[in-house]
């Protein structure tokens, strides 16, 4: 994680705003859950949504935006955990449907940031392949230019088997997610070289056009070391753990 002072000194800057400090302290003030969460909330909420836009690069968008989610999510399940249980018909978790969060005047769920923005418009169904059909000018606006599938290692929806939560700044985005990755993927990938078979999160399933469809996958696997480098294994999903756990933050 970077420090609070590295991620100011590099961050763009919104007249006295910075956009991307002020996502790391909503992230760490979530975490300390102290009397600053509440304001940092404000902050965001009252940012421009213009210079905004403007401010931001491709990695600064990434580290505010993934900030932006994982905070929130933290933010509104220790309040109310019941937001993670499904209910209605077809049955959904309020979480992620509910306009909970608010940035530069803009009211949005947490899918829309994760869906919208950081999937650059794709549908959270469809296995990575289907557009969203409803896309607001707020999302093609602040919507990242490119999908960076390393996100998926990087977003913490709340259930156990999500990766823990960093605080992104901006000079270090990069490295950052790719420790992410490895990381995440270190303790979640097995790998039988006798059966050449790869046991993977069943986010990859997901969001299989992300990757690049199955052979892309198999390249993402070989790049960050969860499997050998001439390896093409055939793919296993493993289950998804949705039972609720909150406070799962990195240590570094």
């Amino acid at each position: 994680m970077t420090s609070e002072a590295g991620a100011d000194a590099s961050a763009p800057a919104i007249g006295d705003v910075d956009p991307v400090a002020l996502s790391t302290r909503y992230v760490r003030a979530v975490r300390r859950d102290d009397g600053d969460v509440d304001a940092t909330r404000q902050a965001l909420a009252a940012l421009d949504p213009r210079t905004l836009a403007e401010a931001l690069d491709d990695d600064s968008r990434l580290a505010f935006w993934l900030n932006v989610y994982n905070a929130s999510v933290q933010d509104h399940l220790s309040r109310d955990s019941s937001l993670f249980e499904k209910r209605g018909f077809p049955p959904t978790r309020p979480i992620f449907r509910r306009n909970l969060v608010t940035v530069a005047g803009e009211a949005m769920s947490l899918d829309d940031v994760e869906h919208g923005i950081l999937r650059r418009s794709r549908s959270g169904i469809g296995l990575g392949y289907v557009p969203r059909l409803r896309r607001s000018a707020f999302e093609r606006r602040h919507r990242v230019a490119d999908v960076d599938p390393r996100i998926h290692f990087a977003l913490n929806c709340g259930a156990a088997s999500c990766p823990p939560v960093l605080a992104y700044g901006t000079a270090d985005v990069d490295a950052e997610l790719d420790a992410a990755t490895r990381g995440y993927l270190g303790s979640e990938v097995s790998y039988d070289p006798d059966a050449d078979v790869a046991r993977v999160p069943k986010l990859f399933s997901w969001y299989r056009g992300d990757f690049g469809g199955k052979s892309g996958i198999r390249a993402f696997l070989r790049e960050h070391d969860a499997v050998p480098s001439d390896a093409s294994p055939r793919l296993t999903w493993s289950e998804y753990d949705w039972s609720l756990k909150l406070g799962a933050y990195a240590d570094h």
